[in-house]
């Protein structure tokens, strides 16, 4: 296929971009969950916990700024320059970050986590990418394989860390700085020039940051309706990739090669379900990313009240409904909204996600003082309450294609 090397290429700054998010959830969790005392497990002599909470919580701060800001700015420069000089810079953030972790420093460590992020948060100038060159079925599969490789980052980097923490803490962050030298390469090598947008003439960066960022789209009726149902599911989704490995050095006693063999058998279930998931083109796309978030919900609620066993069995049959989300829900909204520049619209997507990211690290930070359950319970009912929006969320949604029709919604 002509556009596979450009798929490639979105799919590995999309894996590679939350891999490096991804990437301390195993190492974290048991330092942070840890008697022995350090100046990261115990700066100001705060909680560790709440500590823990902060640290998670300060890279997605970094994603929701990048994302809301880069893939406009995309729009209006060229999503290649975008993508080429993120990449390089996120490899100098977990260069920094590995120093930090040498040397003990907590701020030093939050800094360069949130530098990072700012930059990682350019999937959504890869997925505009894809909608800019792909139409129809080839769109839709392409950014299912996309989100599918998002949410395999999400699942990969603690993957990742567990298996190379062995030779030290800072080697994840150098294989991630590795990684994306190599994405910056491939992306050099298959993204083609494109002329920036004729607004470049006019208007300038800051002109760009002040009044066509991502949220300005939520003057739009659908777009805020879309913008909550997205974040209560995500809040849900962010709950589990964030506080499942605590859970499982909790409840199933594991250490980072417990975290990481269970990750990785999550990993491979939704890499399989996520090839089946592009395929999947129903007249009411909404109905059936509705019924994807019901099971999203009660997987992640029978983490939260299963013992060991049932918890690990649902842990990994997560990623069935969640790459069949995946495949829906950007796919509808790049068909729907795409006449608002593709660059804007997934990068809210982008920066919801983000936002989900930081509001259920904080939420976390205090519930699991409490009980770790409680935050997957949570997310549990967050996902649930989507999924009843969802399906009460009136729109033409069998004509996707006609963007200007007016919604009625609930």
């Amino acid at each position: 296929m002509k556009s596979t090397p450009l798929i490639l290429a979105a799919c590995l700054v999309a894996f590679f971009s939350t891999v490096g998010a991804a990437l301390p959830y195993p190492i974290l969790a048991p330092l942070f969950a840890a008697e022995a005392t350090n100046n990261l497990n115990h700066f100001w002599g705060l909680p560790p916990k709440l500590l823990l909470g902060f640290a998670l919580a300060i890279n997605p701060l970094g994603l929701l700024i990048g994302a809301t800001l880069l893939g406009p700015l995309s729009d209006r420069y060229g999503r290649r320059p975008l993508l080429l000089s993120t990449s390089l810079a996120a490899a100098v953030g977990h260069a920094i970050t590995a120093s930090a972790l040498i040397i003990q420093s907590y701020p030093l460590f939050v800094v360069a986590r949130f530098a990072t992020g700012l930059m990682e948060g350019n999937d959504s100038v890869a997925r505009a990418m894809l909608a800019d060159n792909l139409v129809g079925n080839e769109r839709v599969q392409a950014l299912s394989w996309l989100n599918s490789s998002l949410y395999l980052g999400w699942l990969a980097g603690p993957l990742i860390a567990a298996l190379s923490v062995g030779w030290g803490m800072t080697v994840p962050f150098w294989i991630a700085a590795i990684a994306l030298l190599v994405t910056f390469v491939v992306t050099a090598l298959v993204v083609p020039r494109q002329s920036p947008s004729h607004i470049a003439a006019t208007t300038g960066w800051w002109h760009v940051v002040q009044n066509q960022h991502a949220l300005k789209l939520l003057t739009h009726p659908e777009l805020l309706a879309l913008f909550y149902i997205q974040l209560a599911l995500t809040c849900g989704i962010t709950a589990f990739y964030e506080f499942y490995p605590l859970w499982l050095v909790e409840v199933a006693g594991f250490n980072a090669q417990g975290i990481a063999w269970t990750t990785a058998a999550l990993c491979g279930v939704m890499a399989v379900a996520s090839i089946f998931a592009g395929r999947i083109h129903r007249q009411e796309p909404l109905k059936t990313a509705s019924m994807f978030a019901v099971l999203i919900a009660a997987t992640i609620a029978t983490v939260g009240l299963g013992n060991a066993t049932i918890g690990i069995v649902a842990i990994v049959l997560f990623g069935i409904p969640n790459a069949g989300y995946s495949a829906m829900m950007p796919a509808w909204s790049a068909e729907r909204f795409g006449h608002l520049g593709q660059g804007a619209v997934m990068g809210l997507l982008s920066t919801i996600f983000c936002l989900a990211n930081i509001l259920m690290a904080l939420a976390g930070a205090v519930l699991t003082l409490i009980d770790t359950r409680l935050i997957l319970l949570l997310g549990a009912v967050l996902s649930a309450s989507a999924a009843w929006r969802i399906r009460q969320w009136n729109l033409p949604i069998s004509s996707p294609s006609s963007p200007t029709t007016e919604p009625r919604s609930t």
